[in-house]
This record gives structure tokens, C-alpha cells and sequence, in this order.
């Protein structure tokens, strides 16, 4: 990992930022802080876990797959990340249909689990990375809330199944840590990545 005080001698008034993600949350989130991405370029890699692979080392991994995996510039920062639920070692990604959607939310039904975002900040060969993780507490469902959840369809594209900044937020009476990490990008940590590297975070703030 590159240290961001490294990266104090970059020319930080060129700098371009690209994020290498299609997720518009992402996108939300870095607009809230007044970050507006000069392109989107999805990263396509294999998204698989490694056998045995513990949700830390996987978040990590993909951001920082997916960050090499996008063309850009020598002026050009690529912001990538990828976000996991674990309930111990074990991975719940974006559900494939609704039997799966439905024996996530079973498992995570009335127990605490973990939000895991990887963040990768790539300018050329130099490389910033972070790992963020959140504490989220489920409250028991009903079969009936869980019908209803998979019949809304918001899980769809969603890591674990359920979406914290939408209906899903009625299952959560308490989380420990970043909220923006359980949407998808943990913001303060992000910010800081970005302004390391030399990108004027702080002019979007003053908007």
C-alpha cells in the first residue's frame, strides 16, 4: 500500500478521477461530498471468491483488481471498490434469484453481521487502498417480511441481499461504524484516499 503523503508532489490541478463502478449508490455517495467522478468506466473481472478466501482479503482483492483492470491516464485517478456481507467466513454476495435472496435473509434474520468495503485509488503504478468494515444488527423477521422484502425486488444487486438506505433499513435497529460503508463506499475514509493522492476533495465540500 502507497502511503498518501507520497503523493504530495503530484500536480493535483489536471487530475482527472474515474470511478470503475456502475453502482449509482457509489455515485450518490461521492455527491454528497461533492465528488463528480469525469467518467464511469465498469471494471469486468471475475468476481469469484478463492477457495477458502476470508471476506476481508476478497474486498480488498476485487477493488484492487478491478482498479487495474481500467484504462486511464498518467493524470488520471481510478476509484474503485467492492463491498461483501459476511456472517463469519462466510460471503453472501448479490443473490442470484429470489431462493437465494430469501436464504440470505434468513441467515442474517436476528443476528449481527459484517459490511466489508474494500477502496482502491490507482494513478498510474501507484496504489492507495483501504478496508472498511461495519457492524449490522438484524432484527428476528417474520416470513412474512421476508415475502415481502424479495416480492419489492430490492435486492436486487445488492450485496447480502437488502438495501440499508431502502425498505431494508426497517430490519436494522442498530449498526456499529461507517452507514455510507453498508450502502457501498465508506465516505470520510474514501475522502481521505482521494485528498491523499492529491484530488481536491475539499473544493467539493465548499460547494
Amino acid at each position: 500500500m502507497t502511503c498518501p503523503r507520497a503523493a504530495s508532489t503530484i500536480a493535483t490541478s489536471n487530475l482527472k478521477l474515474v470511478l470503475g463502478s456502475a453502482s449509482p449508490r457509489r455515485r450518490e455517495l461521492l455527491a454528497q461530498i461533492g465528488v463528480v467522478p469525469d467518467d464511469v468506466r465498469p471494471a469486468d473481472i471475475d468476481e469469484t471468491p478463492l477457495k477458502r478466501e476470508m471476506p476481508h482479503h476478497y474486498a480488498s482483492r476485487l477493488a484492487v483488481e478491478k482498479a487495474a483492470a481500467v484504462t486511464a491516464g498518467a493524470d488520471t485517478l481510478i476509484l474503485c471498490a467492492d463491498t461483501v456481507v459476511a456472517v463469519g467466513r462466510r460471503i453472501l454476495e448479490k443473490p442470484d434469484d429470489t431462493t437465494e435472496a430469501r436464504n440470505f435473509l434468513t441467515l442474517l434474520s436476528g443476528r449481527r453481521h459484517r459490511v466489508i468495503t474494500g477502496v482502491a485509488l490507482r494513478l498510474g503504478t501507484r496504489l492507495w487502498k483501504r478496508e472498511v468494515e461495519t457492524s449490522v444488527q438484524f432484527k428476528r423477521l417474520s416470513d412474512a417480511e421476508i415475502t415481502a422484502y424479495v416480492a419489492s425486488n430490492e435486492w436486487q444487486g445488492k450485496a447480502g441481499g437488502y438495501a440499508i438506505q431502502g425498505r431494508g433499513a426497517a430490519f436494522i435497529p442498530s449498526i456499529n461504524g461507517s452507514y455510507s460503508n453498508v450502502v457501498g463506499l465508506p465516505l470520510a475514509e474514501t475522502a481521505a484516499l482521494l485528498s491523499g493522492a492529491g484530488y481536491p476533495v475539499t473544493k467539493g465540500l465548499a460547494r
